[in-house]
């Protein structure tokens, strides 16, 4: 059930809505936008007459929600999420940038590209210090001694930090380092873990599944949102389909179709959507034009002997070219990276 109420409602007149809902079995999430605040019950909708609202003083309209994803849903939020952190918005008309190495590997590695993607113009560093790999004899990553290295190397270039959590007991000691805490696309229907970040105070990256479709992807969100974490960002980073001719799918229409279904942002990873080096620059180039609100991109200073991903992963000098190709693109929009 979505309630919205007349500009300018009182606060007493939206309290009497809220109790309302409440007293009918709905969960009530509350967005308040620059002209209405809109109320969203979730539950048992049953039989329940959107008239019963529409006749409340303050209230301007009621509706039934008939997607699945009732809080992902743009129209719980018509004017679009945007995720600020400090200066940092994502969703806004800057396209934000999110580079750096799949793995962090020594402060050295780390503190070098850190200098020269932000240097570039990246806002955020990504660096994985747990690492879910198909083999267990691969590189697993350092863990919280790589998160420490990653966080002072961002601190000291002024960025900010996304890493992912694998399970729920990594949720505190992620939080305590990293600005944004990234589910990996092997864990988007981890219901528990999504449970938990539910309750975390911190903007979630949730990637797209290899085999999820789009519905899937915000469904998975919702379990964040209904938590009451309304800061989740979207990543559209390859799926798997018969091709072979990359390492996944590339899904750029799919930023498009989220945008139009959901008010949650979306970044895209092109790095993971195609396995490929010689491919992210124009993948990059497409999911801007696409409106994708940022991307995701690794990028090491030395990828022929990374420990992990040095397939895709971008040169240094080659991401300082994807930089001045991406404000070409940006501008071209209507936005700017």
């Amino acid at each position: 059930m979505l309630v919205v109420m007349q500009e300018g409602a009182e606060e007493s007149q939206i309290q009497k809505v809220i109790d309302r809902l409440v007293a009918m079995g709905f969960i009530v999430h509350r967005s308040s936008g620059v002209m209405h605040t809109v109320l969203g019950g979730v539950g048992p909708v049953g039989d329940v007459d959107p008239a019963e609202f529409e006749v409340m003083e303050g209230v301007k309209e009621c509706h039934r929600i008939v997607s699945p994803y009732k809080l992902a849903s743009r129209s719980f939020k018509p004017g679009g999420t945007v995720v600020k952190i400090r200066d940092v918005e994502i969703g806004g008309e800057r396209v934000v940038m999110m580079a750096g190495p799949c793995s962090v590997e020594s402060r050295d590695q780390i503190e070098q590209i850190a200098a020269a993607v932000a240097r570039d113009g990246a806002r955020v560093i990504r660096g994985g210090a747990f690492k879910p790999r198909s083999s267990p004899y691969s590189f697993q990553g350092l863990g919280e001694e790589g998160l420490r290295m990653l966080r002072e190397a961002a601190d000291r270039n002024g960025l900010l930090v996304v890493s992912e959590v694998m399970d729920q007991t990594q949720i505190p000691v992620l939080a305590e380092y990293a600005d944004i805490l990234q589910v990996g696309a092997r864990n988007m229907q981890n219901f528990n873990l999504l449970r938990e970040l539910g309750q975390v105070r911190k903007p979630i990256l949730l990637k797209r599944g290899i085999s999820a479709t789009v519905e899937e992807l915000l469904l998975s969100a919702e379990y964040i949102l209904s938590g009451g974490n309304y800061e989740v960002i979207l990543c559209e980073r390859g799926i798997r389909t018969f091709e072979n001719s990359t390492r996944n799918t590339m899904d750029i229409s799919a930023i498009p179709v989220v945008k139009s279904l959901s008010h949650l942002p979306i970044v895209a990873d092109p790095s993971h959507g195609t396995g490929r080096r010689d491919k992210v620059l124009p993948m990059a180039r497409a999911a801007v034009a696409a409106g994708a609100d940022g991307l995701l991109v690794e990028v090491h200073q030395d990828p022929d002997h990374a420990l992990s991903d040095g397939a895709q992963s971008l040169r240094l000098q080659q991401f300082t070219e994807l930089m001045e190709q991406l404000r070409i693109i940006a501008k071209a929009v209507g936005r700017s990276v």
